[in-house]
């Protein structure tokens, strides 16, 4: 068995609230191999986005995590010092976000956006900045790059400013690429348009993939292993195959009713 990529057990997630201090996330463990597509599901509220940005230290203030481990490439991502674990974001593991307009800054431009995540991973000249900025554009999938980058995202369309967040995500080279809930604000046409550009994508890099949604229907298309969260606890880790087929929790078998899965 090939060593994951990414490799979590024990996580688990506090969060300050009105009455102190409160565990959100307890206990949870996943791994990824290089290359696979993981997808994260549960309901609202079960913990699937907050133990992702726990490993990437993007917490709430007075959030904190601890797990037994949480392995990537080797290295334990929750004793990383602060440096390294901002130099980790972005250049080996980037996350994009389900609303791309409250993601991305208002105030910038799209190619100012992705010159500074360049600027900040590689040493390239104002030039190449702007030469690979058109090139990532490009890649997924937006035309006439040179005008989209000198607009601002309140001027491009839902679609468009998904299209950017993920060229942003893509800037820095990742090797585990989150997509978290990407598609949840777009039509049909563009969900299935975003889905099959990360799976080209994906195929064409052997991009790692976390995909955190509420969709079962989806990840059974995509997905190689699926981890099932419900009120913060995992209850269910299992191949794509063996979960559809021969699902063991009771939550994951009413998880799949609901979305109309046959089990």
């Amino acid at each position: 068995m090939r060593t994951p990529l990414l490799a979590v057990q024990g996580l688990s997630v506090t969060l300050p609230g009105r009455d102190g201090l409160r565990q959100v996330v307890t206990d949870v463990s996943f791994s990824v191999e290089a290359g696979q597509v993981l997808g994260v599901v549960g309901e609202s509220g079960s913990g699937k986005t907050l133990s992702l940005l726990a490993l990437l230290r993007l917490l709430p203030p007075g959030g904190y995590a601890h797990a037994q481990r949480a392995l990537f490439d080797g290295r334990e991502l929750l004793d990383l010092p602060t440096q390294a674990v901002s130099a980790l974001r972005g250049r080996d593991i980037a996350v994009v976000f389900q609303d791309p307009l409250a993601a991305l800054n208002p105030v910038l431009s799209i190619g100012a956006q992705l010159g500074n995540v360049l600027r900040q991973h590689f040493s390239l000249t104002r030039a190449q900045r702007l030469a690979r900025s058109r090139e990532l554009l490009v890649k997924v999938g937006i035309e006439d790059p040179v005008l989209r980058l000198r607009q601002y995202p309140h001027e491009l369309s839902g679609g468009m400013r998904q299209r950017v967040m993920l060229a942003l995500a893509l800037a820095g080279e990742p090797r585990l690429l989150i997509a978290d809930e990407p598609t949840t604000a777009l039509d049909v046409t563009l969900q299935a348009s975003l889905v099959s550009l990360i799976q080209h994508l994906q195929r064409e890099s052997g991009l790692t993939v976390i995909w955190v949604t509420h969709d079962l229907a989806l990840l059974a298309r995509i997905a190689d292993r699926i981890v099932v969260l419900k009120a913060g606890v995992a209850v269910e880790e299992a191949s794509a195959l063996q979960l559809f087929t021969a699902p063991v929790h009771p939550y994951t078998r009413s998880l799949l009713r609901a979305a109309g899965v046959t089990e």
